[in-house]
């Protein structure tokens, strides 16, 4: 029992992390079909907004709660202009979107380099998140529970925000059918922007998390792409409460992995098995239902 009570929480943790950075590739690749791999720099556009904030208001029980709507709005103003300049022009082109995408990535971290130092920069975690919580007589790290809390709130936040506001309803529309969307009056072009803003903003959020526990550089961006893009698929495209099964699953496998094998080999097996279930399920644990117009 001492022996899986730490990686289970430790991956319970780590499934947050990728929760986080699934959620807007959740709402954005199962909307638009959009593949959006510089999803990743959007994260870590939100880490250096938590450094930036730290550089302006040096307690950091004070600037990590400013940088996570300041990150939320810097990041999705990033995925906005994103939308508007580049990928309006490509939507149903998923392999162009992947393409562009990835050259917008590499641009993003060159930026990165120029501004920041190339071993990244620190963000020092309040002094709320030092102590541990005793679990079962292990310590677990308070700065992963604010983790979890962090995703579940944002679950929370975009679920009653799609079910319940109009623009939620909107997005549902457009996702089922847009086609027919568009013929009952809703301007899909705006919901493309609004759910592109939304999924970008929180990538920032999931950059301020990363940040507590692994720093801020310029490639970490690049460390939570493919996790985050193999949660959405093997959720089921735009399924939320299948994101957030896949994420936890992907998390505990990492953390029990890492225990017998090192860190690298970890995340090959982790995948392996999110291909694995692919191939099993191809659609992934939960479906989109959709109507047609005929």
């Amino acid at each position: 029992m001492d022996a899986l009570i730490p990686p289970l929480l430790n991956g319970t943790a780590q499934g947050a992390l990728l929760l986080l950075a699934a959620l807007g590739l959740s709402l954005t690749f199962g909307q638009m079909g959009v593949i959006n791999m510089a999803h990743g720099e959007f994260i870590m556009a939100g880490a250096f907004v938590a450094y930036l904030t730290q550089l302006v208001i040096p307690s950091s029980d004070i600037s990590i709660p400013v940088a996570l709507p300041l990150a939320f709005i810097v990041a999705g103003i990033l995925g906005l202009l994103l939308e508007v300049s580049i990928l309006q022009w490509m939507y149903r082109r998923p392999l162009d979107t992947l393409l562009v995408t990835v050259g917008v990535s590499l641009i993003l971290q060159q930026a990165a380099l120029q501004i920041f130092p190339a071993q990244g920069v620190p963000v020092e975690k309040p002094g709320w998140l030092d102590g541990q919580i005793d679990v079962f007589g292990y310590g677990w790290p308070s700065r992963q529970l604010f983790t979890i809390v962090l995703a579940a709130v944002c679950v929370v936040a975009l679920a009653a925000w799609l079910k319940y506001s109009p623009f939620g309803r909107r997005i549902r529309a457009t996702v089922q059918n847009r086609d027919l969307a568009e013929t009952l009056g809703v301007s899909t072009r705006r919901v493309d922007r609004l759910t592109f803003f939304v999924g970008s903003g929180l990538a920032g959020v999931a950059g301020v998390a990363a940040s507590l526990i692994g720093g801020t550089n310029s490639q970490m961006g690049a460390q939570y792409i493919i996790p985050a893009f193999l949660v959405v698929v093997a959720g089921g495209i735009g399924q939320i409460k299948g994101a957030i099964i896949a994420a936890w699953v992907v998390g505990v496998a990492l953390a029990f992995f890492a225990q017998w094998t090192t860190g690298s080999l970890a995340q090959v097996l982790a995948f392996v098995l999110v291909v694995v279930f692919l191939q099993l399920r191809p659609q992934g644990l939960f479906t989109v239902r959709t109507r047609g117009l005929a």
